[in-house]
């Protein structure tokens, strides 16, 4: 085997914004001192997340290892569920990453399943606290996500939500911004049927 494969989603259960997909390739003699605090991304704080994120995406830039980063819509989601939009998230990243699946091993998180073409996988739960490449998936997963989350709170349309507080999650606050202001175009409406509106 050439490469270890994490792969990890973050945003499965909010009520706006889309499910992301993290898949991480590592080499086998990979060194992890390269990448220290890796874990399980909801007990890091941002500003960790953040830096593992750019320390990351030096190391893929140097060759040292690769990844990519799949999101599907809230759209998606209403449409056709929750899990065949990690799916086809998942199915994208790996496709981006063009790794040959006779060449790795993969690790996924929780009840994820890799596409059946990639035979040597396995799926571990809690594997984001436990595998650093899970790990590392769910940290470039909910990084991008958060900040995708950021940016479209700036636009005029998503304002009154205040995506970059609570980045989709149903909060107190962001339960009370529903009722307020209805439901935009980036709430998962399949999602937001007990919220009042």
């Amino acid at each position: 085997m050439k490469w270890l494969i994490g792969i990890d989603e973050a945003g499965r259960g909010p009520l706006a914004g889309p499910v992301a997909v993290g898949v991480v390739a590592i080499p086998t003699d990979f060194d992890w001192n390269l990448l220290v605090g890796v874990g399980d991304s909801k007990k890091l704080s941002e500003k960790k997340r953040e830096s593992i994120f750019l320390e990351a995406e030096i190391l893929k830039k140097s060759g040292l290892l690769n990844f990519a980063v799949c999101q599907s819509t809230a759209e998606y989601i209403d449409q056709l569920g929750i899990v065949k939009a990690v799916g086809y998230g998942m199915e994208r990243a790996l496709n981006k990453l063009g790794i040959d699946p006779s060449d790795c091993e993969v690790r996924l998180d929780g009840a994820l399943r890799a596409p059946s073409d990639y035979q040597n996988q396995r799926t571990i739960i809690g594997g984001d606290g436990t595998e650093p490449a899970i790990g590392l998936a769910s940290i470039l997963a909910k990084v991008t996500r958060d900040r995708y989350m950021v940016q479209i709170a700036a636009e005029p349309q998503f304002a009154p939500y205040k995506f970059a507080t609570h980045k989709g999650y149903g909060t107190k606050l962001h339960r009370e911004l529903i009722q307020e202001h209805g439901l935009s175009l980036i709430h998962r409406r399949s999602f937001c049927r007990n919220c009042g509106v």
